[in-house]
């Protein structure tokens, strides 16, 4: 069995990537090693520094992961920002933004970031379009699951199992072409 490092301090984020590997012969190790997220247009960028900053620190293969809710009518907004909004205004301060608008269409984000053996970067993108709920809802989950309801369901992620969210979420996608990216390497 293969070991590979997490990089994270989320311990939801570690159960769901959990989830999705156990069928694989990759055993997943959580380490809180903590890096500076930069202030960056994208998430790709997060993620790539993110690789370049831990890299000196772990020498072994790890992933990282960074992620992002992006509204419409708020212009994309909280974005790149999504954890320091979160940590600041939570999601009380994202309903109260949200309260009068009619278009509630959002898109969550996932870039996983691979640091393979030879210290190549690696980028996985998954996304996962549905609307900002008016109320939270569930206890499951973390972070904006408990407003967050995807296309074609009327759960919020905090109100679906981790198997079901990791069906549809952007994680959960994101993993799945990380999964099939490791099974061609090892062909």
């Amino acid at each position: 069995m293969k070991s590979l490092y997490f990089i994270t301090g989320n311990a939801g984020k570690l159960s769901e990537i959990q989830h999705k590997l156990i069928s694989t012969k990759i055993k997943v190790i959580q380490k809180d090693l903590g890096y500076p997220e930069i202030q960056a247009e994208t998430l790709e960028e997060v993620a790539a520094f993110g690789l370049k900053y831990i890299q000196h620190q772990c020498t072994s293969p790890f992933i990282l992961e960074d992620a992002g809710l992006f509204i419409q009518t708020l212009q994309g907004f909280p974005g790149v920002y999504s954890k320091y909004v979160y940590y600041t205004i939570g999601l009380e301060g994202i309903i109260k933004l949200m309260k009068h608008k009619k278009d509630r269409q959002a898109v969550f984000r996932s870039v996983y970031g691979y640091n393979d053996e030879h210290h190549q970067p690696h980028y996985f993108i998954g996304e996962c379009h549905g609307i900002i709920n008016i109320e939270k809802r569930g206890t499951g989950g973390f972070g904006y699951d408990p407003i967050f309801i995807p296309n074609g369901d009327v759960r919020t992620f905090a109100e679906m199992p981790v198997e079901d969210k990791n069906q549809v979420s952007h994680r959960g996608i994101a993993i799945d072409k990380f999964i099939s990216y490791l099974e061609n390497q090892n062909k």
